[in-house]
């Protein structure tokens, strides 16, 4: 049986893509490895996936932003990560390695090439990750979620982010929203650990519009504050929970989102054709979310709030003129649909196909 090892890890953005690539892999009777590490998102939400997936596992950490006793150990953590590498794909010996990022790619993605083993990475965000970007000179094929993610001097193929099937098979905008009437319909997503950020001013701004302005909330804020942002939301009509465990559900409720720009939260912005006010986290490595922000923004499917600037004053304003203009909420979510790639883990796992067949 032909075998893909996939490598990705740490957090949602390199590992749910992953999964939705292994799903396809795996309907075409290809073996699947996971590498991954203990300690990342992966540890739990491969295997809780249900797929037939068997995991291997690095012992590797980042170091961007760590203290100086990581760094200084870094060049015997690489080493042993290596030899962890080399002994999986010597053991399991996969016709195809792809790397989704995170950072056990690094040891796995320098082993594949070692090995002469075919490498693809895919990128996932408009702006690369460390890894991937050191992978890209040794990488058979370089794939990519946003156009020019790598620039000019790098021929990266667009492919579009793999998204969840049912996210994807979403109905368009205007049969979901055409009718609607009445209360704006307001999700407020940070991520599956929630956004402070959101968890204050969101409830702010909501209590301080006049009550028939207020609109509906579902509010995903994280994991132990589910209480107390319930309680700062007041008598306003909100949904509180610390995990939305039905992201499609929710797309296709709401008017419009309150989010992040992770790569995946963009793609599915797209893809469920969902309007957004993106607000990128101000700390994220080389400001890659404020990038991916942009491609929605600059085609008009998107607002871009820097962090700093997302008061209960900025909320207020653009919830009042959203209630006011639903034809711009409309306009928004349309665009959005316009940009959405939802063929992209069909596409990766075609291309893994043709390496092995190559």
């Amino acid at each position: 049986m032909s075998c893909v090892l996939i490598m990705a890890g740490g957090t949602g953005g390199h590992v749910f893509p992953g999964l939705a690539v292994a799903r396809r892999l795996l309907e075409k009777r290809v073996q699947v490895v996971w590498l991954g590490t203990r300690r990342g998102l992966e540890a739990h939400a491969v295997p809780a996936s249900g797929l037939a997936i068997d995991m291997e596992w690095l012992t590797i950490q980042g170091v961007r932003r760590k203290g100086w006793l990581r760094w200084l150990l870094l060049p015997f953590t690489l080493i042993y990560a290596m030899a962890q590498a080399f002994r999986v794909l010597r053991r399991r010996k996969p016709d195809v390695v792809l790397s989704l990022g995170g950072f056990v790619a690094g040891p796995g993605g320098l082993m594949a090439w070692i090995t002469r083993t075919p490498l693809l990475i895919h990128e996932q965000n408009a702006i690369p990750g460390m890894t991937n970007k050191w992978l890209a000179a040794l990488a058979d094929q370089v794939l990519c979620g946003f156009p020019d993610a790598f620039g000019k001097h790098l021929a990266a193929r667009p492919v579009g982010n793999p998204v969840r099937d049912e996210i994807a098979a979403l109905p368009p905008p205007e049969e979901r929203m055409a009718s609607r009437r009445g209360r704006l319909r307001l999700l407020v997503v940070g991520g599956s650990q929630g956004a402070k950020i959101f968890n204050d001013v969101a409830p702010e701004a909501i209590r301080s519009l006049p009550a028939e302005l207020r609109p509906d909330v579902w509010h995903q804020c994280g994991r132990n504050v589910a209480e107390t942002v319930r309680h700062a939301y007041g008598d306003a009509p909100a949904r509180v929970a610390e995990f939305i465990d039905n992201m499609a559900e929710a797309y296709a409720w709401a008017d419009v989102v309150l989010c992040r720009a992770g790569a995946m939260t963009v793609a599915e912005l797209a893809a469920s054709g969902s309007a957004a006010i993106l607000v990128p986290y101000l700390y994220a490595v080389d400001d890659h979310q404020t990038a991916n922000a942009r491609f929605l923004s600059e085609r008009e499917a998107a607002v871009l709030v820097p962090s700093p600037e997302l008061t209960r004053e900025r909320l207020v304003e653009l919830l009042t003129g959203f209630a006011a203009n639903r034809e711009l909420l409309m306009k928004m979510a349309r665009a959005a649909r316009h940009l959405a790639v939802t063929d992209a883990a069909e596409t990766v796992a075609g291309i893994c196909m043709e390496k092995m067949n190559a």
